[in-house]
């Protein structure tokens, strides 16, 4: 594509920077919306809408430590409704409710209009930029493998995102995994675990942060092997394009059933 028509390419699908790959490419709106269910602001992270993703997970922590949620769900798994009551803060209940609905909504919304957006830019073959070189990082487009993106993701929360080169998600993963970790006591109850003290493991944990950790590890492996797969896709777009661009001779067509492309 040649630059007066990079120019005059309405929308973006993808951008590379040194803090990493953005882009838009379909999604699933029940899947970001599930995941916001599962915490909020994390259909936004998918999204790679950052400052309302990270704002809403702030927001999540904030007031869930706060109003004593995670703990008083525990204890209503263990059919212990008394102790459930009595820890809830329900003031701060009131002030909960609305922002998460709002997130679940807002991530099926927000899902919904960049598919649109994505199809209809699809369509004008914008150009990609490969490579970033500044002085402090290098960011480019090659393949990569999902499932040690994943893999990674297993060992370290953070460290798949590290590996598909999304600084920024790979940043804060990293350290709400220290600030879970530390404040649970995960990895002192699993020592006491291996030692087969069960009491003395199930006494240390902290349950109103270890609550947390679920959704948040999982997350991190399905965004690893979900935004690496389509890190790929993007490289093959942007090397079908050049290619065609470079060495297909206009004259060419493509007969496809009755079609020609």
């Amino acid at each position: 594509m040649n630059t007066s028509n990079n120019r005059d390419t309405r929308r973006k699908v993808a951008n590379l920077s040194i803090l990493g790959t953005t882009q838009i490419h379909p999604r699933n709106p029940y899947i970001m919306a599930l995941w916001s269910v599962a915490f909020p602001g994390f259909g936004h992270l998918l999204l790679s809408k950052y400052i309302r993703g990270l704002g809403l997970v702030i927001w999540e922590l904030f007031i869930n430590q706060a109003s004593q949620l995670n703990l008083a769900m525990v204890y209503s798994f263990m059919g212990d409704i008394e102790s459930a009551k009595e820890v809830l803060n329900v003031r701060l209940m009131s002030l909960y409710i609305p922002i998460y609905l709002f997130s679940i909504w807002d991530s099926y919304r927000t899902t919904v209009d960049l598919n649109k957006i994505y199809f209809l830019g699809e369509k004008e073959k914008p150009e990609i930029k490969v490579l970033t070189v500044k002085p402090l990082e290098i960011n480019y487009l090659d393949k990569r493998n999902p499932l040690l993106a994943a893999f990674w993701a297993m060992t370290i929360p953070s460290v798949g995102q590290l590996y598909n080169h999304r600084v920024i998600n790979g940043f804060f993963t990293l350290i709400y995994t220290v600030i879970f970790i530390y404040y649970s006591h995960f990895l002192e109850g699993i020592h006491y675990l291996f030692q087969g003290e069960l009491e003395k493991s199930t006494a240390v944990i902290n349950k109103q942060w270890l609550l947390y950790i679920p959704s948040f590890y999982f997350f991190t492996i399905y965004d690893s092997y979900m935004n690496t797969v389509e890190n790929n896709k993007l490289f093959e777009a942007e090397q079908r394009n050049y290619l065609k661009q470079q060495y297909q001779p206009t004259h060419f067509k493509i007969k496809k059933g009755n079609k020609v492309r």
